[in-house]
């Protein structure tokens, strides 16, 4: 009798345990919207996998930890991961809580799966159980930099950054990836949006006479620098990345023409059942990819026939198709893309006298 009670308290025999995912994502402070969108995408991807079956006759149990975007709480969510026998997770979201928690995620045998951090070193310092399904900032540049040798072949072309260290990746790619294929920039500098170096910029770009640059940055500078140009009557050509998605960009005098690197806007998922409201705008750019990131996770285990995180992450290094929301992936040996997800639009005046890119892609 008592073996028996046990057995039924136990629950079913053979029964598999759950198969815990973990999330980590920023569930509180100014990213807070961006996570929940995570949660809700990483959420409903479980409950219809489970709804299908589970993997390999396991449910899914998602486990769910905020990290407030914030790095050493990212490394703390993770250490409660890896004591908890979590073995995969996705997120983090951002590149710093990546960047701190990426270690500490190695160390223990988890593998992880980044939504949306873009940091280019991220997959370089030999990490062996991460991806990234977002493109890299590297990846941008490089395209940057292709656009400017091939659009600008033999024509005298700079590279210029904001001083970050966002926009200095750009530029130390782009110049890389400039210099790959025959060209050479005559000018490589930073520049703040202070008006002193803004205008001593423009007059080296008229004095070399730069027919385009490539800029590494943000919107603000890279505003600061195209108003100075037009006021100056320099008519160079500008290619940006993703830096230059603001909406105040749009009011800058001169900024039609300008060429950016940028990534597709994220697929709306339909609602989940019972869903009484929407997903808002913020929640929608993580919901996608959150999800997608649940997708690589299953078809990994069932790719590798393991659940096992070194075999998952073995199988995906190979380069193996993952079908998923977002479209086919694959991953190279260092966990990023195989194919960077980004296109070339042109910030184009519409009918209604409104300056935008969207649906304005060029042929890179």
């Amino acid at each position: 009798m008592a073996t028996f009670l046990a057995l039924t308290l136990a629950g079913p025999v053979g029964a598999a345990e759950p198969l815990k995912i973990g999330l980590a994502a920023p569930l509180s402070g100014p990213d807070a919207g961006f996570g929940q969108g995570a949660r809700l995408g990483a959420e409903q991807a479980v409950a219809e996998i489970n709804r299908a079956g589970g993997v390999m006759g396991r449910k899914l149990q998602l486990v769910v930890q905020d990290d407030a975007a914030d790095p050493k709480q990212a490394v703390a969510v993770a250490r409660k991961f890896a004591g908890s026998g979590v073995r995969f997770v996705i997120g983090p979201l951002t590149s710093g809580a990546a960047a701190a928690a990426s270690s500490v995620y190695e160390e223990a045998g988890v593998v992880s799966i980044t939504p949306g951090a873009t940091w280019a070193p991220l997959t370089r310092r030999g990490a062996g159980l991460l991806f990234r399904l977002a493109g890299s900032d590297a990846q941008q540049g490089v395209l940057g930099g292709t656009l400017l040798a091939e659009r600008f072949r033999g024509k005298p072309v700079a590279i210029v950054h904001d001083k970050t260290s966002f926009g200095r990746g750009l530029a130390d790619e782009a110049a890389r990836a400039l210099k790959a294929r025959g060209g050479q920039e005559r000018l490589f500098e930073g520049v703040s949006r202070d008006d002193r170096e803004v205008a001593a910029l423009v007059a080296k770009l008229r004095a070399l006479e730069i027919e385009a640059i490539y800029f590494g940055g943000l919107s603000a500078p890279a505003g600061a620098l195209i108003r100075a140009m037009r006021e100056a009557g320099l008519s160079t050509q500008v290619i940006g990345s993703d830096g230059l998605l603001d909406r105040d960009f749009s009011q800058v005098p001169g900024a039609e023409g300008t060429l950016m690197t940028v990534a597709p806007a994220p697929p709306r998922l339909p609602e989940p059942r019972g869903a009484k409201t929407p997903r808002s705008a913020e929640a929608e750019m993580f919901a996608g990819a959150a999800y997608a990131a649940v997708e690589v996770v299953r078809q990994g285990i069932e790719g590798a026939r393991s659940d096992k995180p070194a075999k998952v992450a073995a199988f995906l290094h190979g380069g193996a198709t993952v079908r998923t929301v977002l479209g086919e992936v694959a991953f190279d040996a260092g966990g990023d893309l195989v194919k960077p997800p980004f296109s070339v639009s042109a910030w184009r005046r519409l009918p209604d006298g409104r300056l935008d890119f969207a649906g304005n892609d060029v042929t890179p």
